[in-house]
């Protein structure tokens, strides 16, 4: 370049944060560059992606204008600063070797679906590619389970075992391939490898199958076996979901109850056959993220030409839980074109017994999955960090998460208030934690149940891996104010001297629900936390509640009456003895001819008796959750639980098959404030009408569609109330009860048509999974006197 030239050119540092690593975004920058005529150069650094650009003013402006408005479909550009920097007569652009010092603030991109370009070559018989079981590029593949450390490049993933080929070395290193720096790129001589093991007969142990692995095991799917499957996240367990025998095998296997089980399908038109697909529902099954999408199951599915489905995978349930394959693996299982006949639906369940984290490693398979497998598809790509499959629905017209974690995990929520960098345990159930600092909040993967040694290493490993990815050194650490939950137990130990403060357990739930849309908690919003548990400030087990809420704190409007939760944790599993006890608390008999009466045997009756009357081991509790278990019982539609929720569930289902218009009938009071000024909802009357229309033969559909009318009817009159006395105008509804689509809808519907502003979740789930976020926020947050920071210019998790 002439002085002249430099004396008329400008340049500029160019950094650019978010999700812009692993994601294409170097070559982008670089093909942008080319087509203005700039020089230059571009690199990843533990900030983002830092670009020096030189050249006409006009082209440096249009340089910075296009370059997050243009950027590759992975990447999520969350802010665009420059500098001005003094022309140097630089020629040429160029990608220069990634920066690994100064601070870290980059974003890890989540795992995604194969694309179709890659998907296109795992099909083509002419490609080098073709049936190969990890084919990725920069559009598509494992990012966060694979990454060790940041920047984001192959020495700190765990592709770092693998050399790479000549020709994956060239793609690598070639801008204009869609394979540059791609860092899980492979091929078939110098990728990952599958291996299928086999029993070792007749010497215990397991032996590696002699020809081509995945079409071997997928002989054995056809042949009715169960086979563990290492995938992205960890291990699934599979098997023929049209085969009635292989279902009903894998679910004693695995003691899993009567709780459904999840669906690989090949194709949406095999799906619509067994469920109903709406617009939503199709883009979130064949979207990047593949999460498993809850469905309404179709009344005429056995009459459908598809796929047979077995009774037994989702026995009970209104929903069918499905998803369509996102890994090269998944397509090889169901088959390419030309291949002989296999399963063309398989069930793909997670490798681990109920509650317990989702199984990485071949020697932990080998061990903890040995009972429950005929064979194992592994391969040698190790997992770093757990991340199990994603469950959302579609509730009134939008996306509700269930269970956050593969394909979206861990995109940060962007926070309306800044908090100090802390990290929020979240709770004992479904745990996810949350690491957060200034306007990001990181909400980890799903964990599991915080009840064994197993969940508890999961989550220290994925807390450890959180902060190296972050850079976030909580400084504070915040838990559930129950006493016995062993993640505030975990607080407690691992506090080092850093102070640790306690949340109320649906202040969390509602605090949770506001972060997500916004709010900077400047007004109240009435909030409604219908959950199973959660410690209550006197003591009692909550779970029906009626808050005004801010992140300062609440002031409990109204809740559900006290009624006695004899045994604690033995009512839950047996949801009978709830209904009794709630029964007992109306002043209504146990007259034999009522189903949970019936179901009870008769010398666990007596000392049930004895208990309420004496209130021994009764905590009193105001669980939403646990009047769903006691009408579930008492209708006779579920005695004894298995699974979380499964009583509530099964209510649902019924009240999902209920064909008539679902018309408010039964009486639900709210009653006049107490001497504190709370109000108390009165579930007696409605219990009341529900054992006279049992005793009158209205069927329990009927009934069950009828109650869940009748809880949203009280909704809607407690919210009018607390209105009238406070002038609140926005709803928010929290805690897992609202999971229930039924019961969210009529809600929603409802209360919008009261003319309520209603914020429910679209981000985090609204049971326990999401609990982490709403602690942050209330026991991290900077005080506005402090805050100074303007908030992201948008959010990684849109």
């Amino acid at each position: 370049m002439s002085k002249a030239d430099v004396a008329g050119a400008e340049r500029s540092r160019v950094l650019i944060r978010g999700v812009v690593q692993g994601v294409g975004f170097r070559p982008y920058v670089y093909a942008l560059a080319d087509r203005l005529g700039l020089s230059g150069h571009v690199t990843n650094t533990g900030e983002g992606v830092v670009a020096e650009v030189e050249g006409a003013w006009e082209a440096v402006a249009a340089f910075r204008e296009r370059i997050g408005a243009e950027a590759p479909p992975l990447a999520v550009v969350e802010s665009v600063t420059h500098q001005p920097l003094p022309p140097v007569g630089a020629t040429g652009f160029r990608i220069v070797a990634s920066r690994s010092g100064g601070a870290r603030r980059t974003l890890v991109a989540p795992d995604t679906a194969t694309c179709e370009a890659c998907l296109r070559e795992l099909t083509d018989p002419a490609d080098r590619r073709y049936r190969h079981p990890f084919v990725t590029c920069t559009d598509c593949g494992p990012r966060f389970t694979i990454v060790t450390g940041l920047p984001y490049d192959r020495a700190n993933t765990t592709m770092r075992r693998f050399a790479m080929c000549e020709r994956c070395a060239r793609e690598y290193d070639d801008p204009a391939d869609r394979r540059f720096h791609a860092q899980p790129v492979s091929c078939h001589e110098c990728g990952p490898r599958a291996r299928l093991l086999v029993p070792a007969a007749p010497e215990p142990g397991w032996t590696q199958a002699p020809g081509e692995p995945v079409a071997g095991a997928r002989r054995l799917l056809r042949d009715g076996a169960v086979v563990a499957v290492k995938g992205l996240g960890g291990y699934h367990l599979a098997c023929d979901a049209g085969n009635e025998e292989a279902v009903r095998l894998l679910r004693r296997r695995k003691a899993r109850g009567d709780k459904p089980f999840a669906v690989l399908a090949r194709e949406v038109a095999d799906v619509a056959r067994l469920a109903v697909v709406g617009p939503a529902e199709r883009a979130l099954l064949t979207g990047s993220r593949r999460p498993v999408v809850l469905l309404r199951k179709r009344a005429d599915a056995a009459a459908s030409d598809g796929p047979p489905l077995a009774a037994a995978v989702a026995p009970k349930s209104p929903d069918l839980g499905v998803m369509l394959p996102y890994t090269p693996l998944h397509h090889l299982l169901l088959g390419l074109p030309g291949d002989p006949p296999g399963p063309r639906l398989l069930v793909l369940t997670s490798g681990n017994l109920g509650g317990e984290p989702i199984v990485t490693g071949e020697e932990e398979a080998l061990e903890r999955l040995a009972h429950l497998a005929d064979a194992f598809l592994v391969h040698d790509r190790p997992v770093h960090v757990p991340c199990d499959d994603s469950v959302v629905r579609v509730c009134a017209g939008e996306e509700l998460p269930v269970r956050r974690s593969r394909g979206y995990a861990p995109l940060p929520l962007t926070l309306p208030v800044p908090v100090r960098p802390a990290l929020a345990v979240g709770g004992d159930v479904k745990n996810a934690f949350c690491l957060g600092e200034g306007r990001h909040a990181w909400l980890s993967a799903h964990i599991g149940d915080m009840d064994d040694l197993a969940t508890l290493g999961a989550f220290e490993r994925a807390e450890k891996q959180l902060e190296d990815i972050t850079a976030v050194s909580p400084g504070l650490l915040v838990a559930d104010r129950h006493p016995a939950y062993r993640s505030a137990r975990w607080a407690e130990r691992n506090a080092d001297g850093r102070p640790l403060r306690r949340v109320q357990h649906h202040h969390a739930h509602i605090a949770s629900v506001m972060a997500e849309h916004g709010l900077d908690g400047s007004r109240a919003v009435l909030g409604v936390a219908f959950d199973g548990t959660g410690y209550g400030d006197d003591g009692a087990v909550w779970g029906g509640e009626f808050l005004l809420t801010d992140y300062d704190g609440f002031t409990r409007f109204a809740h559900l009456r006290y009624a006695p939760l004899p045994g604690g944790d033995a009512a839950v599993r047996h949801p009978y003895r709830t209904a009794l006890a709630h029964l007992w608390a109306a002043g209504l008999g146990w007259d034999p001819d009522l189903p949970c009466t019936a179901c009870c045997p008769p010398t666990e009756l007596q000392v049930l008796a004895r208990q309420l009357e004496r209130g021994l081991q009764c905590v009193p509790t105001s669980s939403m959750g646990r009047l769903f278990d006691a009408v579930s019982s008492l209708t006779g539609i579920c005695h004894r639980s298995g699974y979380e929720a499964q009583a509530a569930m099964e209510l649902e289902a019924a009240a999902a098959a209920c064909a008539e218009a679902q018309v408010h009938d039964y009486d639900f009071p709210l009653l006049p404030a107490d001497a504190d000024g709370v109000r108390v909802a009165d579930p007696g009357p409605l219990l009341a009408a529900v054992v006279g229309e049992l005793r009158a033969g209205v069927a329990r559909e009927v009934i069950a569609g009828r109650f869940h009318a009748a809880v949203a009817a009280l909704v809607r009159r407690t919210c009018a109330a607390a209105r009238e006395r406070y002038g609140v105008e926005t709803v928010a509804l929290s805690g897992g009860v609202f999971a229930n689509a039924v019961l969210s809808e009529a809600c929603v519907s409802g209360l919008r048509a009261d003319g309520f502003s209603v914020l429910r979740h679209r981000l985090v789930p609204p049971g326990d999974g999401g609990l982490a976020l709403g602690q942050l926020v209330v026991a991290a947050r900077v005080p506005r006197t402090e805050a100074t920071s303007p908030p992201p210019t948008c959010s990684a998790a849109h």
